[in-house]
């Protein structure tokens, strides 16, 4: 059975208060060298063979992803 992976993320122009949390923790334990995080959702899909991109795509921008505010990307698992 074929593998779909979906990621979402929040389109760049939109403010990541759980990235920024999450540089702020990275620089509070030592961690140095990143200057910006972002912060996603991925999704695996076990699809049919039948199943096509643009079909995975309608599934990502009703479902997993904001298109308001979010992006997606889709590639083979």
């Amino acid at each position: 059975m074929p593998r779909v992976v979906v990621d979402v993320m929040l389109k760049p122009e939109i403010l990541d208060p759980q990235g920024q949390a999450i540089l702020g923790a990275l620089t509070r334990l030592g961690y140095t060298g990143v200057n910006a995080v972002r912060q996603g959702k991925r999704f695996e899909l076990d699809v049919d063979g039948s199943v096509d991109e643009a079909r995975v795509a309608e599934i990502a921008e009703t479902l997993l992803a904001n298109p308001v505010i979010e992006e997606f990307s889709i590639q083979p698992g």
